[in-house]
Formats: C-alpha cells, sequence, structure tokens
C-alpha cells in the first residue's frame, strides 16, 4: 500500500514538472508576426498591396487548374487500369489513330495555357510598371545592411543606413536567443514610406548580389553592383512590414533584414521634418578641426553602430574578418592607408566600402581604432584628410 502512494506521489511530482516545462515552454513561444512571419505558416503572406493580392489570387487560381487536371488525367487513368484489367477478360482495342481524339487533346490543352496566360500576364505587367511613382527611394545592398536614399517626392535628401539591432546580433551570436517575435528582423533605421502612395524601390548593391524582398507587398527585386533595378508598390494599410535579403550574399546573410514601417500622410509628414532636423543636426563641417577627446567619442559610435558586428566590440575580429586591434595598417603612421581601405573596401569585398559614412565619421572612427584596445598611437585623423582621399 505504501509502495503504491509512493508511486502515486511520484507521479504527481513528474506531472507538476511536466506541466511547468510545457508552461515555461508555451511562456516562451513567440506569435505571429503582423507584417511579417507566422508561426508554422502555411500560406503566403496577407497582402497590403494591389499587386500581393493579385499574385495570391493567381496562386490559388493555377494551384485550383493543376489540382483539376491532375485528380482528371489520374482519375481516368486509374479508372481505366481498374476497369479494363486482364483479370476481368478486358481485350485492348487496335487502332491507329483518331482524328477526335488528336483534335481534342490539342485544343484543350491550348485553351488551359490561354486561361493561365492571360491573367499571369496582366499581373506581370503591372508588377514591372513604375511610372508615375509618388516617391522614389534607392536601396542598395551592402554587406551586410541596406542603404536607404530618398530621390524624389516627400522626403528627398533624406539618407540612412539601416542594420540589424546590434542586441538581437549579440544573442544570436552566444546561441541563445530571446524568444521575440522579430527575432533577427529588428532594425535601428526602417525605411518609412506613406501609406496610399506609390513608392518605387530603385535597387543597387556594393559589392555582391543582394534582393529586396518584402513579402507582404509582393515584392522581389535583385539588387546588383553597377546595375539599376526597380520595382513598386503601393501599401493600403498602416503598419510595419518585414522581410530580407533573398539573395545568399555571404556569410551574414541571415543578418540583412528589411524592415518597412507604412504611416499615414500626416505622421510621415512629421517623420520627414524631424529626420531633416535629425540630418541638419548631425552635419558636420568637413573642414572643423576636431580634438582628439571628441573625435575618439564620436569615433565610438560610428564604430559601434557599423563595424562591431564583424570586427566585434574587441577589436578582435574572428574567421575571415581581420582584427583592428594590433593590425599593421591601423597602426602606420600613414593615415592615407586606412582611408583607402575605408572608402574603397579590400579583399574581394569581404571588408566593404564605407563610402556612405560622411568625412567626418570615417575619420572618427578610424581614430577610435587607432587609440583603441591596444592601438595606443595617439594619432588623430581630421575629416580634411578623408575629403581629400575622396578626389
Amino acid at each position: 500500500m505504501k509502495t503504491m502512494k509512493a508511486l502515486w506521489h511520484r507521479a504527481g511530482q513528474i506531472g507538476v514538472t511536466l506541466g511547468a516545462l510545457c508552461a515555461t515552454r508555451l511562456a516562451m513561444a513567440v506569435n505571429d508576426l503582423p507584417g511579417g512571419p507566422a508561426v508554422n505558416q502555411l500560406d503566403l503572406h496577407p497582402p497590403v498591396t494591389e499587386i500581393a493580392a493579385d499574385q495570391r489570387w493567381l496562386h490559388y487560381f493555377m494551384l485550383w487548374i493543376c489540382s483539376i487536371i491532375f485528380v482528371g488525367v489520374f482519375g481516368v487513368m486509374f479508372y481505366s487500369i481498374f476497369k479494363h484489367r486482364k483479370s476481368k477478360g478486358a481485350k485492348s482495342a487496335n487502332f491507329h489513330e483518331s482524328t477526335t481524339v488528336e483534335i481534342v487533346w490539342t485544343v484543350v490543352p491550348f485553351l488551359i495555357v490561354i486561361g493561365m496566360a492571360l491573367p499571369a500576364t496582366k499581373v506581370v505587367v503591372a508588377m514591372k510598371d513604375t511610372s508615375a511613382a509618388d516617391l522614389t527611394i534607392k536601396a542598395t545592398g551592402m554587406q551586410w545592411k541596406w542603404g536607404y536614399d530618398y530621390l524624389k517626392g516627400e522626403g528627398e535628401g533624406i539618407g540612412f543606413v539601416s542594420t540589424l539591432d546590434s542586441a538581437q546580433r549579440e544573442q544570436s551570436d552566444s546561441g541563445k536567443p530571446e524568444a521575440v517575435d522579430n527575432y533577427l528582423l529588428k532594425v535601428d533605421n526602417p525605411l518609412v514610406v506613406p501609406v496610399g502612395k506609390k513608392v518605387r524601390i530603385i535597387t543597387t548593391a556594393t559589392d555582391v548580389i543582394h534582393a529586396f524582398m518584402v513579402p507582404s507587398f509582393g515584392i522581389k527585386q535583385d539588387a546588383i553592383p553597377g546595375f539599376v533595378r526597380d520595382t513598386w508598390f503601393t501599401a493600403t494599410k498602416a503598419g510595419d512590414y518585414y522581410g530580407q535579403c533573398a539573395e545568399l550574399c555571404g556569410k551574414e546573410h541571415a543578418y540583412m533584414p528589411i524592415h518597412v514601417k507604412v504611416l499615414a500622410a500626416a505622421d510621415y509628414t512629421k517623420w520627414v521634418d524631424g529626420k531633416k532636423k535629425e540630418m541638419a543636426a548631425l552635419a558636420d563641417d568637413p573642414a572643423k578641426v576636431w580634438t582628439l577627446p571628441d573625435m575618439l567619442a564620436r569615433g565610438e559610435k560610428v564604430y559601434a553602430a557599423n563595424c562591431a558586428a564583424c570586427h566585434q566590440a574587441n577589436g578582435k575580429g574572428g574567421g575571415p574578418i581581420k582584427a583592428l586591434d594590433g593590425a599593421p595598417v591601423v597602426l602606420d603612421a600613414d593615415h592615407g592607408k586606412q582611408i583607402a581601405v575605408l572608402l574603397n573596401g579590400q579583399n574581394n569585398g569581404a571588408m566593404p566600402s564605407w563610402k556612405q559614412l560622411s568625412d567626418t565619421e570615417i575619420a572618427a572612427v578610424i581614430t577610435y581604432t587607432k587609440n583603441n584596445w591596444s592601438n595606443k598611437t595617439g594619432q588623430l585623423v581630421q575629416p580634411t584628410e578623408v575629403v581629400a582621399a575622396r578626389k
């Protein structure tokens, strides 16, 4: 009797433990991300543009046609095999040709192909029509981030770089990420556009082939170095929408998310005004002469935002990424060598070009690397040196 009670008690303990584990797992489980991927997603993303809705309709239209053909062809085949099997005494017919059958199996497939081609062509043509855009934005792919430049329309002149959130990158490196809905999709500077406006996206790249893809918009366009491609969308609903680089572009391909924030017209205007004020406040006079402490403080921010992801916060690098701590080019008194690396890149794109940074930012980050970790050179790089190197 005591043994039975002990077993029941032990079973109860196990049940409580399993319940606690299940509750913990449920608490840690991620949820569907509005505008992004869903848990156990099988279908296409919910469309928020007319093109995406047309693509979804076309997808199901083709699926039903293919399913009907599949069921019809294999149904007739298996019925014939069963109905006219040898064990029932069926004997095959002996004939050479049938004009009627040949006409039917030529005309019917032709009509099916035409019925599929017409709506598909309509959608493809609409996908390529980037004319009469209200807003034109250039999306530049680079290893491994996106640069956005507002070329035409409200917000013209705005430009910034969008990078994976540093905290999520650190979690990925640690192998112990938090269970958050937007894991590896959170960025520091999302692309912001107005709702109901036609937005043309011009794509290009600085190093290798990338691809700009936002499933909810129904867009995917390669970004190729030396080429300019374009696509477009008109978001019909405000919100946050997510995508990723869809072209295998290197070892950190997974760390190149796209976050598009769609705002109401009034909110977008406020964002434009705020962004321009922010850019004006950050604008630097390249002729300004900086002190070493001020340049180091500025360089630390630039390094954390753009360089630490690859070279690490300790400057040790890793794998094919070279260390900056103790690097000869960093310790060299000839500032032009390191400036050239940042402006032009090296090692076939393993170190990308950082021309998109301002002269002051490049000077600041070089000064920071020359005076951080074990690199105590005392050297100060001024923006004027970078200006001269750009010419």
